[in-house]
């Protein structure tokens, strides 16, 4: 599976931004989708993921109310919409695929970070 991001830019706190991850291969809908983002002189963190039939959602919690992930496998996509964005949000976002295993282990690897496949970031800046 290849992962390409869009839909990063700039945009003011209180903002919104649709992140969208397009995804290459006939096994999209086998695997657990979600997001991760990278702060200046930060680690990676965990944002959001989602099952591959969306029965299960996963949210950080400094996101929790304000970012909503979503699926459509038809288009082998996912999206990330961003809404009430903060100066903190800013970061390089990445998709990121996981094979599907039982829900709570896949759920788990987003937890860790151990994706099988990650897509180049796209840089989400949010001013003050």
């Amino acid at each position: 599976v290849q992962l390409q991001a869009s839909g990063g830019g700039l945009v003011q706190a209180g903002g919104s931004l649709r992140l969208s991850c397009a995804g290459s291969g006939r096994a999209f809908n086998m695997h657990g989708m979600g997001w991760f983002r990278q702060a200046p002189g930060k680690e990676r963190e965990f944002v959001a993921a989602i099952s591959r039939n969306g029965g299960t959602i996963h949210y950080a919690e400094s996101v929790k109310g304000r970012f909503t992930i979503s699926r459509d496998n038809a288009k082998n996509s996912v999206y990330l919409q961003m809404n009430t964005l903060k100066p903190e949000d800013t970061a390089d976002y990445y998709c990121a695929a996981v094979l599907m295993r039982t829900t709570a282990q896949t759920m788990g690897a987003f937890k860790t970070g151990g994706m099988d496949y990650w897509g180049k970031g796209t840089l989400v800046t949010v001013s003050s």
